[in-house]
């Protein structure tokens, strides 16, 4: 998966917390399981991302092997961006996530059903599945 890096420990939470620990990159892996690809439907999220951030870490995740990149438009040069079979596989972690929060954290809302229902034995919503 991805380009080798040095990593703080061998511990799988630990190694994985070093790619998805940030307060972004699971927003965005949400954000591409429900459809979104191109950078603009990205800054369209609640959330609020900066550009800058969004930048860095679409490129992180590229690094990774969780997201490829497309050119979809070449002037000006713009780009999608799609889950690997390794970033797909990020979608019931986040359903857990989902279902933890709905019972310990007060004030979140209740996970979106849509959200919910989707499972990684059928496509899902954008399609065209990278590899």
């Amino acid at each position: 998966m991805g380009k080798s890096r040095e990593t703080r420990s061998r511990c799988p939470i630990a190694t994985s917390l070093d790619i998805l620990g940030d307060r972004w990159s699971l927003v965005i892996v949400r954000d591409m399981l429900v459809g979104k690809r191109t950078f603009n439907d990205f800054l369209a999220s609640r959330e609020r991302i900066t550009t800058n951030v969004l930048t860095d870490r679409l490129n992180q995740l590229e690094q990774a092997g969780l997201v490829e990149r497309r050119a979809y438009q070449q002037r000006p040069e713009r780009f999608e961006y799609r889950l690997t079979v390794a970033g797909r596989g990020l979608l019931p972690v986040l359903q857990e996530l989902c279902r933890w929060a709905d019972l310990h954290l007060s004030g979140v809302m209740e996970p979106p059903m849509g959200f919910m229902a989707l499972s990684l034995d059928r496509p899902l919503p954008g399609a065209a599945a990278a590899r």
